[in-house]
């Protein structure tokens, strides 16, 4: 790279991307070449043939076809949403990442576009992340690969961020180790943008509650999270943290309004419809993953707390991704 040409970005549109990750990954670079009036950045919206690719929210975006562009690049992220790409054009986007690791470039991911980059087998050896409503998903299809709760990870030439603003801190990162902190506060600034977060944040989502709560109800939660699938009894939960089961009971009613083992089986749940979405497991692997049983079980309680039934919920996300 000659030290006045500009650093390309490619970013690989999947189908229903996030268009709030996208714009927050741009946005800083546009925002650099208007502060400093140099062309430091420059990039491309790109998809198989060229075709127009819809956001989640509906709206088309033009792109070239990624083979025109790879060449002149130096950076290649595959953009995802709720699904990263449909089934009939998965090959040909896990040809163009393939193509770009091949050639040495940096090659990244926004949100679930990480889906892709694990199943091109470019993510062994390496730390990434995902959005935390996929992370389970993704640990269940890729227990090997090493994903983390942190808001973006850059480790080596793999660039993986967890979506939405968090894309905006991950470039804001790569500016200030190109040019410095002081310009990409500059840039920060310029989206009242308080503070660049680091690699070294967390993700807030998945958090049970962002209002004040009591440390032992905290830990109590935090070991419900760690046992979906090998489920522990109340008297040992409450035992680890501390206190008895009818005191954590009435924590539990106080500031959630239902019993702990409600609270429980919620999360149990929640953990099998992030799977019935962003996973390819079946429905039992799915029913195990989440604590149950039987299939039967889970199907029952799945369907009080959301109204459908797995199979069906699982159907449905098949046409639609068709």
């Amino acid at each position: 790279m000659q030290p006045n040409e500009p650093i390309v970005f490619t970013f690989l549109l999947g189908h229903d991307f996030s268009m709030m990750s996208l714009a927050s990954a741009i946005e800083p670079l546009r925002s650099y070449n208007r502060l400093y009036e140099q062309k430091a950045f420059a990039w491309h919206l790109a998809s198989l043939a060229g075709e127009p690719v819809e956001a989640a929210n509906g709206i088309p975006f033009p792109t070239v076809p990624v083979n025109d562009v790879l060449p002149v690049s130096h950076y290649l992220f595959i953009c995802g949403g709720e699904r990263v790409v449909a089934p009939k054009f998965e090959r040909g986007y896990l040809k163009a990442v393939r193509q770009a690791a091949r050639a040495g470039m940096f090659v990244g991911s926004l949100s679930t576009g990480t889906f892709l980059l694990a199943k091109c087998g470019l993510l062994k050896g390496y730390r990434c992340t995902i959005h935390w409503e996929s992370r389970t998903a993704f640990e269940e299809s890729y227990p090997d690969i090493e994903c983390t709760r942190k808001i973006f990870e850059i480790d080596r030439n793999r660039l993986t961020c967890s979506g939405g603003t968090a894309a905006m801190d991950m470039m804001l990162t790569l500016i200030a180790e190109r040019y410095g902190d002081d310009r990409a506060t500059a840039v920060a600034n310029q989206f009242h943008h308080e503070r660049i977060r680091s690699a070294a944040d967390d993700q807030l989502g998945g958090r049970p509650s962002q209002a004040p709560i009591p440390a032992t109800l905290g830990s109590a939660i935090a070991i419900m999270q760690t046992h979906i699938e090998d489920l522990l009894p109340l008297p040992e939960i409450s035992a680890r943290v501390g206190i008895g089961s009818r005191q954590l009971e009435r924590l539990f009613a106080h500031y959630f309004a239902k019993t702990p083992q409600r609270y429980y089986l919620e999360l149990r749940l929640e953990r099998a419809r992030e799977m019935l979405i962003y996973s390819d497991l079946s429905i039992i692997d799915i029913a195990v993953s989440a604590g149950f049983s039987s299939t039967s079980h889970f199907a029952g309680g799945f369907r009080r707390a959301f109204g459908v039934l797995p199979s069906d919920m699982r159907r449905a996300r098949r046409a639609k991704n068709r």
